[in-house]
């Protein structure tokens, strides 16, 4: 287990997480300039090659280090050579390939920060000549890009255009902010790009159920989000597409897509997964093309006649059709219905409506907000179906899933910072589990590095985000910095793992700990709260006591009279 362990740490330990909050009008200075750029300079960008190769990859080829610090596992010895420069940057033993890449990111830190600094070789000196002349000064003109992107807009005038995309995902183009963004041209989604990181990342979700269970997954649950998609350029749908066994099929020259391609059994070499969406409603307004692209993926393999042990989503359409004509319906409506694979909130409506049973305590079992996922999320999209009611159907498939995926793109972001992780992940999950009277498998997609998707269990990434930022103390300084909205986002991430707690039963008792530890009872913190926002307080405190009462926080200890003297301390201030 020692290598385990190791390999937790390195992982905890090279997350990038926030410092602070944006505010606008300003761009980043000192340390959280140096900072930024590293983020915008670790992976690669456009090509990966030259100039626009990752930093930390240049800076291991001109030392020699003949290892990928984006890939691998951080726990593996580490047998390569310790140049000098690395070795001075630090007193901590130095035994990992996650240890050597800490030095390099050290190194690299150094040489942003010190101009004067020479560069160990030609390839990152390539890197940081792109950085210091064009990354940086992009950077810097950010806060005065979005002042006088404001004044024009409020003063009538032209706003100029620019991309959309996270810059911490190679997408330096969307600077400076400030601008007008535009989407994507979606005749060209999923482009090629996000085709390869799709068929990755399906393949490593392949291998990890294997792995957990033992055997193939055959039926999958994936929510797929309208600004995921945006920022990806499709990363979502192509690895449920790939999941399928199909592949898109672009037209030479303008790279639109144009159809779809199902691969042959003997080319995937595995079986096929029959893959149900629950999409959002910024998806089903924003990416109808993808819709329907996806649906003709899902006839196209039901139309296969294969083994069901190989093809079971050609399987269960052809049993649910037969099921649907004994029912009564004739056999083109009953193949229809059989053929949905697409849902989501009725036309019009958005999200996944558990947020408010959540936050006003309108439940008591797991089953209720079950019900309020499948309420607000049957309706069917594709074979023509524009939203039809269809919670039945909706129901019928939750209840046939053997695992659920959400994917996270960027690292801007984590799931403990908005409740749409859980209403949609955690909602599903709550739906299977009641549907099926067992839990699904929940794993959460990782493609924040491109070049190297990982594939941890939603319990493993909820447990890495509390670690790595929850309670960070370098995490809570950065709110403590912005007064109300500081203590707001430290009372917003209590709410959000309460809530995947609720809807998933994935946290541990110890989290619950260490968020009462780090916000509540750490006096400094606690006071921090109290003067700029005593109502996040309050909320946290009965936030934590709601867990213990609803048996969520099951053995709260010492932990249970602390939090109720502070509350009964807040009433009476």
């Amino acid at each position: 287990w020692l290598p385990q362990l190791d390999a937790y740490l390195c992982d905890l330990k090279e997350s990038q997480i926030r410092d602070g909050l944006h505010c606008f009008g300003e761009s980043p200075s000192g340390r959280l300039r140096r900072d930024t750029l590293l983020s915008l300079v670790r992976i690669p960008r456009g090509d990966g090659h030259g100039q626009h190769a990752s930093l930390l990859r240049a800076l291991a080829q001109d030392l020699g280090l003949d290892f990928d610090p984006l890939g691998g596992e951080p726990a593996e010895p580490w047998s390569g050579p310790r140049p000098d420069c690395l070795q001075a940057l630090s007193d901590e033993p130095w035994r990992s390939r996650g240890d050597t890449r800490e030095r390099l990111e050290l190194l690299a830190l150094q040489l942003i920060e010190q101009p004067e600094s020479s560069a160990p070789g030609s390839a990152s000196t390539e890197v940081l000549n792109e950085l210091r002349g064009h990354i940086a000064p992009l950077l810097d003109s950010c806060g005065t890009a979005e002042m006088n992107g404001l004044l024009a807009a409020l003063q009538g005038r032209f706003v100029p255009p620019g991309p959309s995309g996270a810059p911490s995902r190679g997408r330096l183009d969307v600077l400076p902010t400030g601008r007008n963004f535009y989407s994507v041209d979606v005749r060209h989604l999923p482009t090629p790009t996000a085709w390869r990181i799709g068929v990755q990342s399906a393949e490593r979700l392949l291998e990890r159920h294997l792995q957990d269970e033992g055997e193939h997954l055959q039926r999958l649950g994936l929510s797929v989000w309208g600004t995921a998609t945006m920022r990806t350029g499709g990363d979502d749908i192509a690895q449920a597409l790939a999941l399928l066994g199909v592949r898109p099929v672009w037209q030479p020259g303008s790279q639109r897509v144009e159809r779809i391609e199902v691969l042959p059994l003997e080319q995937l070499g595995r079986p096929r997964v029959d893959v149900t969406l629950r999409v959002s409603g910024f998806f089903r307004d924003a990416f109808a093309n993808l819709i329907r692209l996806f649906d003709a993926a899902v006839q196209a393999v039901a139309e296969l006649d294969e083994p069901e042990e190989l093809n079971p989503l050609s399987a269960r359409v052809w049993q649910e059709t037969l099921a649907h004509q004994d029912q009564g319906l004739d056999p083109v409506e009953a193949r229809r219905q059989a053929g949905w694979r697409i849902f989501g909130a009725k036309p019009g409506a958005y999200g996944a409506g558990i947020q408010n049973a959540v936050e006003e305590r309108l439940w008591q079992t797991r089953a209720d907000l079950a019900e309020v996922y499948l309420n607000w999320g049957g309706y069917a999209y594709g074979q023509g179906a524009e939203g039809l009611p269809a919670r039945a159907q909706f129901a019928d498939r939750l209840q046939q899933l053997q695992a659920v995926l959400h994917n996270q793109d960027n690292r801007e972001h984590d799931i403990l910072d908005s409740n749409d992780y859980y209403q949609f992940q955690g909602g599903m999950l709550a739906a299977v589990e009641t549907l099926r009277g067992a839990k699904a498998a929940s794993y959460f997609g990782d493609s924040s590095t491109p070049d190297n998707p990982r594939i941890r269990t939603l319990k493993e990434e909820l447990g890495r985000v509390v670690r790595a930022r929850a309670v960070n103390p370098k995490w809570i300084a950065g709110m403590q910095r912005h007064g109300y909205k500081g203590a707001f986002e430290l009372a917003a991430t209590v709410d959000y793992l309460f809530g995947f707690d609720a809807t998933s039963e994935l946290v541990d008792d110890h989290q619950y700990a260490l968020l009462a530890d780090a916000y509540l009872l750490d006096r400094d913190t606690r006071d921090f709260i109290q003067q700029h926002n005593p109502g996040a307080l309050q909320d946290m405190l009965e936030r934590l006591l709601e867990a213990q009462q609803r048996g969520l926080w099951q053995q709260p200890g010492e932990y249970r009279a602390a939090l109720e003297n502070l509350l009964l301390d807040t009433e009476e201030s």
